[in-house]
């Protein structure tokens, strides 16, 4: 049974409501019984049955930020789209909150797809995800589970296993450094059993440091300010509990990358710092190396958008999230 969750029923979204769809907030549950919360955008200007896409993202973030953006967009090109909030997070269910898991969030794609295939208006044969950032890397994981999945887009992913294993640019991928990160782990679950509570690791630092690196700066300049601030996001705020992460340590996200047989598309700034984990996702999937440069081997795409960086593609203040070559590449994948 569905647990009643305490939705928010007015437009409360970084982005304005599109004169080209409908919009309603629907509920799913997951394979844990949690139940999920999520915006659908249905086009106007199309008729059923729909291709569908479930979207989520970014790592932290909330379905009034990116993952809501980039669901409007795609249904004012035909598609019924779902932009959920993850377990643990927004407006969803699941205690205690913060948490994560590479599992559960990979699973709440799989109960997404679960929903949108038992739709009346949707076409269970044509369904795709996009993932971003943090849940790009969830989607990828996703599509290697479930070929429910017909096509996946993961823009400007995160592998978040690999960040927390390894540090930025492996600069803590030693046995040492991650036993470290084991036993602060293991030291701040005995203290926050001892309080009863859970000590959160601060969302996006505020104020910035001058010494703050420029991705940090992005960050700050998205989830801090009226671009992208929203009360529920935890990256806006006080962030994930310190141990919300701890699993990732353990567990590879894209061991089967090298199995996913249907279409993915891996879209990234050219300057992002973050990069080269879709570059690392592109040749797990096809065993090809590549660095700086846009490629396709197969029904595989890794498509690098000149100029841009890793928060370009949360919104469209820069105008640079390529939604023409998303729509293409659903449209001919999903038909």
């Amino acid at each position: 049974m569905e647990q009643k969750l305490n939705l928010t029923q007015e437009w409360d979204k970084t982005f304005p409501l599109s004169k080209e769809v409908s919009h309603k907030k629907v509920t799913f549950h997951n394979r844990y019984g949690i139940t999920l919360a999520a915006d659908m955008y249905i086009p106007l200007h199309a008729q059923p049955p729909f291709a569908a896409l479930a979207v989520s993202g970014p790592f932290g973030a909330v379905k009034e930020q990116s993952s809501g953006l980039y669901a409007q967009h795609m249904a004012e090109r035909g598609f019924l789209t779902i932009a959920f909030d993850p377990s643990f997070t927004g407006e969803s269910g699941g205690e205690p909150r913060r948490m994560a898991s590479p599992d559960i969030n990979t699973e709440d794609f799989l109960a997404a797809v679960d929903f949108l295939s038992v739709q009346d208006n949707v076409d269970p044969e044509r369904i795709g995800i996009i993932g971003i950032c943090g849940f790009g890397g969830m989607a990828v994981n996703a599509a290697a589970i479930d070929p429910r999945i017909k096509a996946t887009v993961a823009s400007t992913m995160y592998d978040m296993s690999k960040v927390n294993a390894e540090g930025y640019f492996k600069s803590e991928d030693t046995p040492q450094q991650r036993m470290e990160k084991r036993r602060a782990m293991a030291r701040q679950r005995t203290e926050d059993y001892k309080a009863g509570t859970y000590q959160r690791a601060g969302g996006v630092i505020d104020p910035l440091p001058d010494d703050a690196p420029w991705f940090v700066k992005e960050y700050h300049d998205y989830y801090k300010t009226e671009r992208g601030y929203h009360e529920r996001s935890g990256n806006s705020n006080d962030g994930w509990n310190v141990i919300g992460c701890q699993s990732f340590l353990n567990q590879p996200l894209l061991a089967f990358a090298n199995e996913i047989e249907n279409p993915v598309l891996l879209i990234h700034g050219e300057k992002a710092h973050s990069r080269y984990f879709s570059e690392y996702a592109f040749e797990r999937m096809t065993g090809v190396k590549v660095e700086g440069e846009s490629k396709t081997v197969g029904n595989k795409h890794l498509l690098i958008i000149p100029g841009a960086t890793h928060v370009d593609l949360y919104d469209d203040q820069k105008g640079v999230i390529p939604y023409d070559r998303i729509e293409q590449f659903f449209a001919e994948n999903l038909k």
